[in-house]
């Protein structure tokens, strides 16, 4: 699912980002010093330097594609999804002195004023934070709250990547996209699909299979879910528009809402909902399966009978 270091497409560049002040009232004080035209410290090419450093990192083993050189470059290609909760840009990180670069997907989170909450309720029982303060401001669903929200869904996403990347590694059972980096609340991913022309990998709900490939396809399903019985965490919004099918492979994405489901009092229920949700689409295309038997199997590998 990853591809080899080389020259990418030159022609969806965008143009360099302008230098303005943070807030448009914001008042200068001291010295006056000639205007900028734009940032001095822009790179001669591309939007900006690439935040690795400043970024919490990934795991390891880290793929050697990912691009960790200090003086690489990011250009935001375009954009990818938009969503409720979050909106997906690809990037291209690049090395001008080697011409090596990578394709990242970075998934951005809305903050609290143009975001929807409606859904975070269930999903967050279970979760905690240290501060009395903070888990009231989360509760009332203020301004402050919302935020640390905003926060919470990065973080757990990334976390999930990480731990599920690494099983993925030992036991070839599971396949998400590497998390290459987290930032408040961007998170950069490897990008999933064709890295010269920027095309994503279908969704499974895009694809057309005949009956062995269906066959297989269920069996990575049930694999993918057994791993995450077994790690005691259900996807808990997962659909066949959520599942990447890249060289023959399913990939999961899109973790914020991960759900611990020792810890939350409705775990039986997402694990049930998530594969009930996946068993009725391959249903529908003539492949029998038995959902229910699944659910009880996965309860059973969770440690909830």
């Amino acid at each position: 699912m990853r591809e080899h270091d080389s020259d990418g497409p030159a022609t969806l560049r965008r143009g360099r980002r302008k230098f303005d002040d943070d807030e448009s009232d914001f008042l200068k004080r001291g010295r006056l010093e000639p205007a900028l035209k734009e940032d001095p410290d822009l790179p001669d090419e591309g939007d900006g330097w690439s935040t690795w450093d400043a970024a919490e990192q990934g795991p390891d083993p880290r793929p050697d594609w990912v691009r960790t050189e200090h003086g690489a470059v990011d250009t935001e290609l375009g954009i990818l999804k938009t969503g409720k909760e979050a909106d997906v840009f690809l990037v291209r990180r690049y090395l001008p002195s080697t011409g090596a670069f990578s394709m990242l997907a970075a998934k951005r989170y809305r903050d609290g004023e143009h975001r929807m909450f409606h859904r975070d309720a269930g999903y967050l029982e279970g979760r905690r934070v240290r501060r009395s303060r903070e888990m009231r401001a989360m509760t009332n669903r203020t301004s402050f709250g919302k935020e640390l929200i905003a926060g919470q869904w990065a973080a757990a996403e990334f976390g999930a990547l990480s731990r599920l990347w690494q099983v993925g590694q030992e036991s070839g059972l599971i396949c998400v996209p590497y998390p290459v980096q987290l930032i408040g609340t961007e998170v950069m991913l490897e990008f999933v699909g064709d890295w010269e022309t920027g095309e994503a990998a279908p969704r499974l709900a895009q694809v057309r299979a005949d009956d062995d490939t269906l066959a297989d396809l269920w069996r990575q399903m049930t694999d993918a879910l057994s791993v995450l019985a077994r790690a005691q965490v259900a996807h808990g919004d997962l659909s066949p528009y959520n599942i990447l099918v890249h060289r023959g492979r399913l990939v999961l994405i899109d973790l914020p809402q991960i759900v611990d489901v020792i810890a939350n009092p409705r775990g039986g229920e997402f694990i049930a909902r998530d594969v009930h949700n996946v068993a009725n689409w391959f249903r529908a295309r003539g492949l029998a399966v038995d959902a229910d038997g699944l659910v009880e199997r996965l309860r059973y590998e969770a440690g909830l009978r």
